[in-house]
């Protein structure tokens, strides 16, 4: 009789056991709450690979709805920066296009370019770098972004490092000219007063994803010029200055047709990208139209950040450019394919 109610008693707790795992393994239904969507209100359940859109282990992958694509279906994706899909700007720095097109930008070492600049959006990039001695313009990278929205102002910048140290968070932010902290560790996070803003951690350290509802995502992650960098192109790094820069991917929501800067250009319906393809570095000009004075100002030649007419210039007419698939096992840009 004892062995039968020791028996039955683990059979229940099992059973109790399997049904709480079921419980937590169940995945999240999400809903698109952007009325311009085909799936408004619509509920959506997350596949079972990515059951969960804040898993509690920051190398999973999340579950994620694009509420812009017609497809009402969720999918898994990391959250750290592709840096081969559209909308990545990474390396020295290489782009890829709205349009699946990958470019390089050079610009000038401690200098200010406009990478998009739509009636409600203005985002900026600080690139830092260096000219060793024979070389006719500066190598470059990304070392900090500024974003003008409504009445705000959020900055995000790799801090200067002489060697680099995984260890140490390199990240410093601010919203509205205030430096913001973020605590570290996986899934903490920060919100604006307003709920316009809020920055998330992807990792303990060193990653983030910056979200502007209805606006745009950034995808962020700062990393080193390492020495195999170094080694294959030749940059000559100092022994002081490890160049702590930023990988970052862009997500848009509802840029109008007349979007522009380095990036933003290429999510024009009708734009015709000057990077000739088959080369393995195709690079673009337009320093003189996407200068800017600095890192959160929209005077640029070509900028046309006007809040008071955002909602005048919002419009349709945009391609889906977020079913867009790019891979490629080159660094160098030759070899990209996009797919929807």
């Amino acid at each position: 009789m004892k062995i039968f109610g020791y028996t039955s008693s683990l059979i229940i707790l099992l059973l109790f056991t399997s049904a709480l795992v079921q419980i937590h393994a169940a995945p999240e239904r999400k809903t698109c709450i952007s009325r311009r969507s085909r799936c408004f209100l619509k509920p959506i359940t997350c596949p079972s690979q990515c059951p969960s859109s804040t898993p509690s282990d920051p190398k999973a992958k999340v579950c994620y709805v694009n509420c812009d694509s017609p497809v009402c279906k969720a999918e898994c994706r990391n959250r750290k920066p592709n840096c081969n899909a559209p909308g990545a700007a990474c390396l020295d720095p290489r782009f890829i296009g709205g349009d699946g097109i990958v470019f390089y930008f050079h610009g000038k070492s401690d200098e200010h370019f406009s990478l998009v600049s739509d009636p409600n959006l203005q985002i900026n990039a600080r690139f830092i770098g260096l000219r060793p001695a024979g070389r006719s313009r500066d190598y470059t990278w990304i070392q900090a972004i500024g974003v003008l929205f409504g009445s705000e102002t959020f900055s995000l910048e790799a801090k200067h490092a002489a060697t680099w140290d995984e260890e140490f968070d390199h990240l410093k932010l601010s919203y509205n000219g205030n430096d913001i902290v973020v605590p570290e560790g996986h899934l903490s996070s920060w919100q604006s007063p307003k709920s316009d803003l809020t920055v998330e951690r992807t990792s303990d350290k060193n990653s983030v994803l910056v979200t502007l509802p209805g606006i745009a995502e950034i995808s962020v992650n700062v990393v080193p010029v390492t020495r195999e960098d170094d080694r294959i192109h030749n940059y000559q790094i100092p022994s002081d200055d490890c160049f702590a820069h930023l990988e970052l991917q862009f997500k848009f929501y509802g840029l109008s047709s007349k979007v522009e800067g380095v990036l933003g250009r290429t999510y024009q319906p009708d734009f015709a990208n000057p990077a000739k393809p088959g080369i393995a570095m195709p690079v673009v000009g337009g320093e003189d139209k996407y200068r800017t004075s600095s890192l959160l100002a929209a005077d640029c030649y070509s900028c046309i950040l006007s809040p008071a007419r955002a909602w005048d210039q919002r419009d349709s007419s945009l391609m889906d450019f977020g079913t867009l698939d790019c891979t490629s096992g080159a660094s160098s840009g030759r070899g990209i394919v996009c797919r929807r």
